[in-house]
């Protein structure tokens, strides 16, 4: 897109009241009519922007680009770089390949579609444009590989903070969904490169449902879903919930970093669904059978857990997990997005 145009955009998404033509022309160097031209090719690209007589102009529709974010992160490891696009096959595979061509640390990268969004077991995640999120991080730990998983809880961590601050009763479930009066509304997932010892890099996906789309769910997803917008009852814009995520995992890994995980996995295990409860935990993909019933007792240093089965203590590393006789679990399984 035009540099000017992305400029507009800025200006207009980072103000809640309109924004007048004189202002954005002072502020950019521009004439009143450059901007009224700049903001007709907008239009045309299907962008909807009011224009309210004396007062200015007024961005409506809820996009997002680079610059929106100047101004409104105050991050320390991530974000220094963020890539917005209009379409990708999967954020986690596109981050991905920037980190083998030699990205840094801090990379984000957010698209409006996903023609391969993926989830955890290779199941698929629905990202509808400008009614969900998808965002991927780039890091570079100084760990060992069978501490990355460390990292997924972290995120939920960050997420359901970040989530909170518009629906306080967000809860995390085992291992990365984030769900909402029992219905899944955002999930994680975590790959990586690595070698014996030694890790390059992990991408942290995340997908966020943030509105309901207009034509409903997509058939083909089954379980119990809910959005940001709807379980709210309020309008939250991308960019808005955006800037809450990228800003709380940048404070999380920098205490990460800094103090281990032992402080992370306190956090986790209070915003845990399913604490202290009876469950059931499916071994992998199998939903038809191999389960144990047991109390999700604690989580242990590498983010498994730990269910008291009998006098006995099992530990589960994958899979998914139920609340039995609890109906607001809806059975829900873990697939997570990229």
């Amino acid at each position: 897109m035009n540099a000017n145009r992305e400029a507009i955009l800025a200006h207009l998404g980072n103000s809640t009241i309109p924004v007048s033509g004189h202002a954005l022309a002072e502020k950019m160097g521009l004439s009143r009519t450059g901007i009224w031209k700049h903001i007709q090719a907008l239009r045309k690209q299907g962008i909807d922007i009011e224009s309210h007589a004396g007062r200015g102009y007024q961005l409506k529709s809820d996009v997002l680009n680079t610059s929106m974010f100047a101004g409104r992160l105050k991050t320390q490891r991530i974000g220094s770089h963020i890539v917005v696009l209009d379409e990708t096959d999967s954020t986690n595979r596109e981050v991905m390949r920037q980190a083998e061509s030699g990205a840094d640390e801090g990379l984000i990268v957010i698209a409006d579609f996903q023609t391969q969004g993926r989830g955890r077991l290779g199941r698929s995640w629905h990202t509808a444009g400008h009614d969900s999120l998808a965002i991927s991080i780039l890091l570079r730990p100084n760990i060992s590989p069978e501490q990355v998983p460390q990292l997924s809880l972290l995120t939920a961590v960050a997420l359901q903070r970040a989530l909170a601050l518009h629906a306080p009763e967000t809860r995390i479930k085992w291992p990365n969904d984030l769900l909402l009066h029992g219905a899944k509304i955002a999930g994680i997932l975590t790959e990586m490169r690595a070698e014996p010892g030694q890790v390059h890099a992990v991408v942290l996906g995340i997908g966020l449902n943030v509105q309901k789309p207009a034509n409903g769910w997509p058939k083909e997803i089954t379980q119990k879903v809910t959005d940001l917008c709807s379980s709210s009852g309020k309008h939250v814009s991308r960019l808005t919930i955006a800037s809450e995520i990228i800003q709380a995992i940048d404070d999380y890994y920098d205490m990460y970093i800094k103090h281990g995980f032992a402080p992370v996995r306190k956090l986790w295990w209070d915003a845990h669904a399913a604490s202290g409860q009876l469950v059931r935990a499916h071994h992998g993909n199998d939903r038809d059978g191999g389960y144990v019933e047991g109390i999700a007792e604690a989580l242990d240093e590498d983010g498994a857990l730990l269910l008291r089965v009998g006098d006995k203590l099992q530990r589960f590393i994958a899979g998914d997990l139920e609340l039995i006789d609890n109906a607001s679990m809806d059975h829900a399984s873990t697939d997570q997005p990229a």
